[in-house]
């Protein structure tokens, strides 16, 4: 039997976002020579923010694909394993044909997109002496990472007639729902509808040019089911036969009768995997609240942990310890009906149009009794936002921190040089509404032209002319060296928010003081700086499900994955003295989620002085006589940053769990901490490096 590996020596390149100015550079990643040190530090940073550790940690997806490619392998053959990752399922199908006689005519090959991963998987290889690659190409939506061409190619060049597949078949599955936190997230103008504060980021006439992007988006939808009404009962969309070639595109039509009266906001969507020809093991991301039809082949599937035994009748559970079988790295997807919804009436049908190509699935919906096709368009979109950011600048509470703040420091100039350090439109209609004699000069680094675009649409609805208001499309600083400042600086706001980087760390948004350092030679002596503080919080955590996500591998199936455990941002169950790193997560969306601690200041940032390191080191007491708290596991910290708005501290905003719109930092622990007495304590420390704009982040518990 011989492996081989697909993959030559070969360089790739890697980009790199300094996270203080927000300028990308290109890495260049290849096997050996004399960047490999800092080629391994940019390699780690990326993969650690992957869901390769969280899918290794994954035993019944890892069970289930074994038992398949066992039960599918009857004699040596090729395997083709197509995709990224360590080599698992490689080594699996080398195993398996490690059994038979005729072995020396086995052979797997094994291909790998990724450099960075694809190193990663030798060292794998090595490690078990074999050589091989992991054989998974979907992703939460099932078409989002190039499935069809890549079996097109596959079946044009590479497979024989008929061939068997691990995966069989893939399945996805629809729901209809209401649900007022979705609607939140993409309805902007039916949000500000509700508010008085005289700021129109969506003016009629004009409803939707803010709005998201037309696709589906990746959700724990199991953790806002509170929050969800069901209006229908789940349906199939799309079947898709692995060992077939796909077709580019397809499309289906149906009716689907709504099980009660309501407003259609999103389609939820799923799938699921049938592993083996024989309809024996299966995978699902269907959501807890559902069960998943497949022909009665298979119940109350419980996502990921469910298999049926077709012939024997037998169902057979896998779990782990904790409540649920919670997994990070299959999610389900959400897919905003444009508006304020659809209205339906229970057992009327709602005709439903899916399509495909070979990217991606898109969805058209309408009553039965209505000519015009809610078809999802979101009509002319100047600014494609965020799901989240949508929502924030549609939060009452969000919006009135920030006008009173404004109003307060606006009333005692009179024609002040105002500067917006970052891509918030909300701030530059915000002084132009408030002070008609403002001047205002709006960075826009990420929004850009698009931004200016935008400010040209709505100014007149919003009570002020564009004469007074300049986007450079660049970062502020940009303006010392292109002159166009001709007075000190009266007011330098920012929310902090810069386009594109919602997903990141809170503290990455301290690019906002970075930059008031560089603007310091214009600021005015009495300058107002908005936000003038950041403050690092800190609160410990149970987070059973996640820890288990992200605890180190040993072995997985038989196979020792040890060697990945640093470049995958392992945190569980690491070896003394070594520490995992912190990554952003929305807390709310964690699985089993509970505050074992009061929330304290960790750090301070002080933007009314040049951006400079510190540091600081906290006992956090976790005790069960806090309010609503009681005995349980600590197994982290969530960290997150409130920006004060005005020098009283009477103002603020806070991107803590509370809010479900920013991510958090999470810092785990690598040995749980028991909380089983009315007093225990752990230590946490961070350190801001100003060069870099990195905050290191080290946690300590009682040995």
């Amino acid at each position: 039997m011989s492996a081989t590996t697909a993959c030559p020596k070969t360089r790739a390149f890697q980009l790199r976002v300094n996270p203080l100015t927000g300028d990308s550079e290109w890495i260049v990643v290849e096997e050996g020579g004399d960047r490999e040190e800092l080629e391994e530090k940019t390699s780690k940073n990326l993969l650690a923010t992957t869901s390769y550790l969280d899918m290794l940690n994954d035993s019944y997806r890892n069970w289930a694909f074994r038992a398949a490619i066992e039960k599918t392998i009857k004699k040596p053959c090729h395997v083709l394993d197509i995709g990224a990752g360590t080599g698992l399922l490689s080594m699996m199908a080398a195993r398996t044909m490690a059994k038979f006689e005729e072995a020396s005519e086995a052979k797997v090959s094994a291909c790998e997109s990724y450099l960075p991963m694809g190193k990663l998987m030798r060292r794998v290889l090595r490690k078990n002496q074999m050589e091989k690659k992991v054989s998974e190409i979907l992703d939460s939506e099932l078409l989002g990472e190039g499935l069809i061409p890549t079996l097109q190619q596959a079946h044009d060049m590479l497979l024989a007639k008929n061939p068997q597949t691990v995966p069989y078949r893939a399945t996805t599955y629809g729901q209809l729902v209401e649900s007022p936190f979705l609607w939140k997230l993409h309805d902007l103008f039916s949000n500000e509808i509700n508010l008085s504060d005289g700021i129109h980021l969506t003016p009629a006439g004009l409803e939707r040019v803010i709005g998201i992007k037309k696709q589906q988006y990746v959700m724990h939808c199991t953790a806002m089911s509170r929050e969800i009404r069901l209006l229908s009962e789940p349906f199939k969309i799309f079947e898709f036969d692995f060992w077939k070639k796909p077709e580019s595109h397809g499309e289906i039509e149906m009716s689907i009768k709504a099980c009660s009266d309501g407003n259609v906001i999103a389609v939820i969507s799923w799938w699921v995997l049938q592993l083996d020809e024989e309809g024996s093991i299966f995978y699902s991301t269907a959501p807890r609240w559902t069960n998943c039809p497949d022909n009665g082949m298979v119940e109350n599937c419980i996502p990921g942990y469910i298999v049926f035994e077709a012939k024997s009748h037998r169902r057979v559970s896998w779990t782990s310890e904790g409540n649920e079988n919670w997994c990070d790295h299959w999610k389900q997807c959400v897919w905003f009906i444009s508006g304020a919804g659809l209205p339906v009436l229970k057992d009327k049908l709602v005709l439903f149009k899916a399509a495909y190509d070979e990217i991606k699935i898109s969805y058209h919906l309408k009553c039965d009794d209505q000519t015009c096709c809610n078809n999802f368009n979101f009509g002319n979109c100047l600014l494609e936002l965020s799901p989240e950011r949508v929502a924030v600048y549609g939060d009452k509470d969000w919006r009135s921190g920030f006008i009173n703040a404004m109003r307060n420091t606006l009333n005692v100039r009179s024609a002040p040089l105002c500067i917006i350090a970052d891509d918030s439109v909300f701030l530059t209609i915000l002084i132009s509404y408030l002070s008609k004699n403002a001047n205002t000069i709006s960075s826009f680094p990420g929004l850009q032209e698009k931004g200016a675009q935008y400010l040209q649409a709505i100014a007149d609805s919003n009570g002020f002319s564009m004469d007074r208001v300049k986007v450079i499309g660049k970062r502020a600083s940009y303006l010392l060296t292109d002159n166009l400042i001709q007075q000190k600086v009266d007011f330098l706001v920012g929310e902090p928010f810069y386009y594109g980087n919602e997903g990141a760390l809170p503290w990455q948004n301290l690019r906002f003081w970075k930059e008031r350092t560089l603007l310091d030679s214009i600021l005015s002596e009495d300058v107002v700086i908005m936000p003038c503080k950041g403050i690092l919080k800190v609160c410990a955590m149970s987070l059973p499900d996640l820890w288990r996500s992200r605890c180190s591998l040993k072995k997985v199936e038989g196979f020792d994955h040890s060697v990945v455990n640093e470049t995958l941002g392992a945190c569980g169950n690491l070896p003394p003295l070594l520490e995992g790193p912190c990554l952003p997560y929305y807390i709310w969306q964690c699985g089993e989620v509970e505050e074992l601690s009061e929330i304290l200041p960790l750090m301070e940032f002080n933007f009314l002085e040049p951006i400079h390191a510190c540091s600081r080191k906290i006992k956090v007491i976790l005790d069960d006589t806090i309010e609503f708290s009681k005995l349980g596991i600590c197994h982290g910290f969530a960290l997150w940053i409130d920006w004060v708005l005005d020098n009283k501290k009477s103002l603020l905003v806070s991107t803590g769990p509370i809010s479900r719109y920013w991510k958090q930092g999470v810092k785990l622990l690598s040995k749980p901490l028991a909380v089983n007495a009315a007093y225990s304590f752990a230590e946490i420390e961070a350190f801001f490096d100003h060069s870099s704009g990195e905050i290191t982040i080290s946690s300590f518990s009682p040995s």
